[in-house]
């Protein structure tokens, strides 16, 4: 046989063996690529994404769209070649599995995980919203979790609002902690509480909650490292009751990160006017009760499928903005905000057309 023939014929089946190396070669990485996005303005699935009753509203127009990343499964192992593919794939991401599923995490205690998020989300968009419309909100800390085996169980439930504990009256969900570590391990501490059915029916009645039950729990030591404390063992939170009705209708979406855009959408339809004058306006990040825009993950990717959707402008949260800067996708301005205030400033400047003013997103901030 010629050698260059033969060179060639090694040269094939090396490139053969690689790439089957490659196809059953496991690695731990995970790819993330763009999601879908939703205006949160108009209908998913045939039904509108924002639904209120009990209040007017009023005709919208153009975009806020909330956007997404699709992530592989927790349980799937990309391959090598999936993974040189990814990493110079400009539209995805390729990161380190734990990143994405830390701890061993399951695929469905993520999915679960991002459940809750995402139901927090929209109740923090909602007391957003309003707040910035100065619509009241009547707030109340609640048991959220009760963990199994603790003192707690059967004892509190989780819906339970918590109005005081050793007769101290409870304003915020770190008050129930600072009560109950003043008890050594082993004391009772008496949790005065709104049973969660009757504050279910108070609030499907639009009435205040009839009367209050006091609660004795001994208290156990928490089983954490460092200086022993008094737990009872439950979570606690807030929860929220609403003049009117406000529902959010989206299914196979999780995590937090579409609080922004909820609240906004909110705000565009419960007064006149459009928000957006329009215009294509894409977004995404964490909300608080304060209004306060937080920080999430795969910016990258959620600019890329937003300008994908035809987005001209995307509200992009403070601490995100020198990442999401560094490859912007043509087209699309990419809009600082730090707050819903923020968010509101920047939409009245794009809606009037006068967006040289705009604080736009830069590789150092």
């Amino acid at each position: 046989m010629p050698r260059r023939t033969a060179t060639m014929l090694a040269s094939t089946l090396m490139l053969i063996a690689l790439l089957c190396a490659g196809v059953f070669i496991r690695v731990p990485y995970a790819e993330m690529s763009p999601g879908p996005t939703v205006n949160t303005l108009g209908e998913h699935d045939g039904e509108p994404v924002l639904q209120i009753s009990g209040r007017k509203t009023y005709p919208t127009s153009g975009h806020l769209n909330m956007t997404t990343v699709r992530v592989t499964s927790a349980d799937y192992r990309m391959n090598l070649v999936e993974a040189v593919y990814g990493w110079l794939a400009h539209d995805n991401k390729v990161v380190p599995h734990d990143t994405l599923y830390p701890d061993g995490k399951t695929e469905e205690e993520s999915t679960q995980e991002n459940a809750e998020e995402f139901s927090q989300s929209q109740e923090s968009a909602k007391v957003a919203a309003l707040k910035a419309l100065d619509i009241p909100v009547r707030s109340w800390v609640i048991v959220s979790t009760v963990v199994k085996g603790s003192p707690a169980e059967g004892k509190l439930h989780a819906g339970d609002v918590i109005k005081a504990v050793d007769g101290t009256a409870v304003k915020k969900p770190g008050d129930v902690a600072d009560l109950v570590t003043k008890h050594e391990p082993g004391q009772d501490v008496v949790f005065t509480i709104v049973p969660a059915k009757e504050q279910a029916a108070a609030e499907k009645e639009r009435r205040m909650p009839q009367g209050s039950e006091q609660v004795t729990i001994r208290t156990a030591e928490s089983d954490d490292s460092g200086a022993k404390r008094a737990i009872v063992g439950i979570s606690a939170g807030t929860d929220h009751t609403f003049p009117f009705d406000i529902d959010i209708k989206l299914a196979d979406v999780g995590g937090p990160s579409a609080g922004l855009m909820f609240a906004l959408g909110l705000y565009d339809k419960l007064t006149p006017g459009s928000l957006t004058g329009g215009k294509f306006v894409a977004g995404t990040g964490t909300i608080d009760d304060a209004g306060k825009v937080g920080p999430i993950g795969g910016i990258e990717m959620k600019t890329v499928g937003a300008r994908d959707k035809g987005a001209q402008f995307f509200l992009t949260p403070a601490d995100n903005c020198a990442t999401a800067a560094r490859d912007v996708p043509d087209g699309l301005t990419l809009v600082k905000v730090d707050t819903i205030d923020d968010a509101l400033g920047a939409l009245k400047d794009i809606r009037s057309g006068d967006t040289a003013g705009l604080p736009k997103c830069t590789t150092g901030s």
